[in-house]
């Protein structure tokens, strides 16, 4: 007998991504696909050394339950972080999170109500669809150009906004930054309209040349929502991640969170308390930027070397992605199982379009995972693909689930 189940229940989707992260197990498969933190990156002596430290001195309080906000000193080691980087924050309006997955979904229970208008990038991150969907919006798609998107709230499918939602910073999946004339802009265009601004930062530390400008909470107090994580600083194993938002929305924010799973690992917490205390971002993150620089160069350099002239793409700055367009006519997915013949995955681009008609000719590569020698290897097999089927229109919709 077939259980009756929820109507929001059939927003939850399977990610592409998380299918296509299956295929990675067979034998000489090379991954551009996932956006995962490179494995040497992983602060593993640190951790051990904290862990035997705070389970020897704190055992008592990390392996019982601790408040739903977060443990104090850690909400203040993220308040004073932002505080550094120009945001007016405050320890109690910094909530503790599960990962910075559970911040998008916790905002989607709080912010949106049945058909509210979302405003999404275009592209945007599958992860905030993902977490949005099931509350039910109307997602709007906003339009860009080479500084970023473009505030424009008084187009007519964008007046009656709940949220925007904008991933500042080397964004998934297109590594672009918002300039900080755009992010001007949209302070402006935001300021005063009962419009919540929610800043997802997942990948703000993960800079090559220099820091991105000052995040856009700096310029909207009482007005933003931001989100950020430990993830690729440290260890996506973790879960840790945090939001900072208006005192009243914090108090909703943990009511909701309560609700999920009471709190974060009072464990965890402690564990990454004890290793930032100590001082290790000072070493861990210019390591973690020499060695995604490295791995981006290299994947530059063999774009260079073995794609057709009919393919474009741009340098990021930053994080962990490279978006590539090819020629007109063009189906990624369709592409997708004679790139999986060669022994190389990658993300076709329609998976991160929110509203409208996606283009079916982009596509995300990663390069945090894999070597320069897996990376030439990868790409010249790409090229190849691409060089032999420059246009292919039909669109396979089994490849997903392969």
């Amino acid at each position: 007998m077939a259980l009756t189940l929820s109507q929001r229940s059939a927003h939850y989707t399977a990610s592409p991504i998380r299918e296509l992260l299956k295929l990675t197990d067979q034998p000489g498969m090379i991954s551009l696909a996932g956006g995962l933190p490179a494995p040497e990156s992983f602060p593993v002596q640190a951790l051990r050394a904290a862990c035997i430290d705070v389970l020897d001195t704190q055992a008592q309080g990390a392996l019982q339950y601790g408040p739903s906000e977060g443990i104090a000193p850690l909400r203040e080691w993220v308040a004073a972080q932002l505080r550094a980087q120009g945001v007016a924050a405050q320890a109690d309006e910094v909530l503790i999170t599960s990962g910075s997955q559970q911040g998008l979904d916790l905002v989607g229970r709080v912010l949106i109500d049945p058909g509210s208008t979302v405003l999404v990038e275009r592209p945007t991150y599958l992860g905030a669809l993902q977490a949005f969907a099931p509350y039910g919006p109307c997602f709007a798609d906003l339009d860009d150009d080479a500084q970023g998107a473009l505030p424009t709230l008084n187009a007519p499918a964008h007046r009656d906004a709940r949220m925007v939602y904008l991933q500042p910073n080397f964004r998934n999946p297109t590594g672009q930054t918002l300039t900080a004339a755009r992010r001007a802009q949209w302070a402006q265009a935001l300021r005063g309209r009962p419009i919540a601004l929610v800043e997802d930062n997942p990948y703000g530390d993960l800079w090559f040349d220099g820091p991105p400008p000052v995040p856009l909470a700096a310029q909207l107090p009482g007005q933003s929502i931001l989100l950020g994580t430990f993830s690729k600083m440290l260890s996506p194993g973790l879960r840790l991640g945090y939001v900072h938002a208006p005192p009243e929305v914090i108090a909703k924010l943990t009511l909701a969170r309560q609700a999920a799973d009471l709190q974060t690992s009072s464990l965890t917490q402690r564990l990454v308390l004890k290793v930032l205390e100590g001082g290790l971002l000072d070493a861990q993150l210019p390591r973690i930027r020499a060695l995604y620089r490295s791995q981006r160069d290299a994947m530059l350099a063999a774009l260079e070397r073995h794609m057709p002239s009919c393919v474009r793409w741009e340098t990021p700055q930053g994080g962990m992605f490279i978006w590539l367009s090819l020629p007109e006519g063009a189906d990624a997915t369709a592409l997708l199982p004679l790139a999986l013949q060669r022994k190389v995955v990658y993300v076709p681009g329609t998976a991160f379009y929110a509203a409208g008609t996606a283009p079916r000719n982009t596509l995300r590569l990663s390069y945090a995972t894999a070597t320069p020698e897996q990376i030439d290897t990868a790409i010249a097999h790409l090229g190849d693909v691409f060089s032999q089927n420059q246009t292919h229109p039909h669109h396979d919709p089994s490849v997903l689930a392969a």
